[in-house]
């Protein structure tokens, strides 16, 4: 039998000038009915307003609970890497200062952590629903996953069916167990935007055992001014999304040294990331980025001619290397019908 942790749950909120949203977030962290084995870690990554002084009220206001750790600003990669190493939990879950969590989600989330304290087998992994809360948008978009994992039970990779070409494991959707987070030794690049990819990625070779729970946990707020993901934004910051590919293809193990169904997600979500960074070099309407998109999927296939071949030929590969101005077009489409849809940005 290991041993009991004394807090089950350790939340990590990345905070850079959230003093705004802070509030809204951390509430919802210690809803709970029980709250003694919680940790809410706020790493207040160098702000410049008051961020630090309201994480530092929350932790006057819940001792023991909630702590409010200061660094110099490292970006929201360096941010995670403090809360992940300082952590006490038996299990890690990130949340962004400006998304927040279900409080009736939460309490059914705490039953299944609670139940794995002490465990001689825990689970490494539990999958959950998020929302996508749009700002002015009147339906919230839910994203689960019925349709790919039975819910409720122990399973593993290879019990997992065929993801969406738009369906995939991000942050929002999973909670680690701690110790599988650390074993990975994976270390998010600092000063970078979007490494939630690597995140959601890069531990999943040591993740043995999962279970879903099909409730709406996560609240990705999306919409504001200024966020990370706005559609400019994203263009602007494109080299940033090409080191994250960098990072996902270094931690892709070659296919006969993992399970079936483990190398089979991995390569469907290795193939998602280049396929957005494709979207946004192509939506610059940049003909020296047009050059740079070509070059990132050769770099996957320089990296590994299998792991090359296998990803090319998933459909969103194919869909986003359609030849010369028709194939750009196609994309420029396709990107607004999914935004229409899914409202992501």
């Amino acid at each position: 039998m290991s041993a009991e942790h004394d807090k089950t749950l350790t939340f990590v909120v990345p905070a850079y000038n959230m003093e705004e949203y802070l509030p809204r977030c951390v509430d919802t962290l210690v809803s709970a009915r029980k709250t003694d084995d919680i940790e809410v870690l706020i790493v207040d990554d160098g702000s410049s307003d008051g961020t630090l002084a309201c994480a530092q009220r929350y932790e006057q206001r819940y001792p023991g609970v909630v702590k409010a750790v200061h660094q110099e600003n490292k970006g929201h990669g360096g941010a995670v890497n403090t809360g992940v190493e300082l952590a006490q939990g038996m299990y890690v879950k990130v949340v962004d200062a400006d998304d927040w969590v279900g409080t009736d989600a939460l309490e059914q989330v705490l039953d299944v952590l609670r139940a794995q304290n002490g465990s001689d087998d825990p689970l490494d992994m539990v999958v959950t629903d998020y929302v996508y809360d749009k700002v002015g948008k009147k339906h919230k978009h839910v994203v689960d996953f019925r349709n790919v994992m039975p819910a409720n039970r122990r399973i593993d990779w290879d019990d997992l069916g065929s993801f969406g070409i738009a369906q995939y494991l991000i942050m929002h959707a999973i909670t680690f167990r701690t110790q599988v987070v650390r074993e990975s030794a994976m270390k998010l690049p600092e000063h970078t935007f979007y490494v939630d990819f690597i995140y959601s990625y890069a531990p999943f070779p040591w993740v043995h055992s999962m279970m879903y729970l099909p409730v709406p946990f996560y609240h990705y707020f999306i919409g504001r001014e200024g966020q990370s993901v706005q559609t400019d934004v994203m263009i602007r910051r494109v080299n940033q999304l090409l080191l994250v590919n960098k990072c996902m293809l270094a931690a892709t193990p070659e296919r006969d040294e993992v399970s079936e169904g483990l190398y089979r997600y991995m390569i469907h979500f290795l193939a998602i990331e280049p396929s957005i960074t494709s979207t946004f070099l192509v939506l610059s309407r940049n003909q020296d980025n047009y050059r740079v998109k070509k070059q990132l999927w050769r770099d996957i296939n320089s990296y590994s001619p299998r792991i090359g071949h296998d990803v090319h030929h998933q459909l969103v590969s194919r869909a986003l290397n359609l030849p010369g101005p028709g194939g750009r077009f196609a994309i420029r489409v396709g990107y607004r019908i999914a935004n229409g849809i899914l409202g992501f940005n």
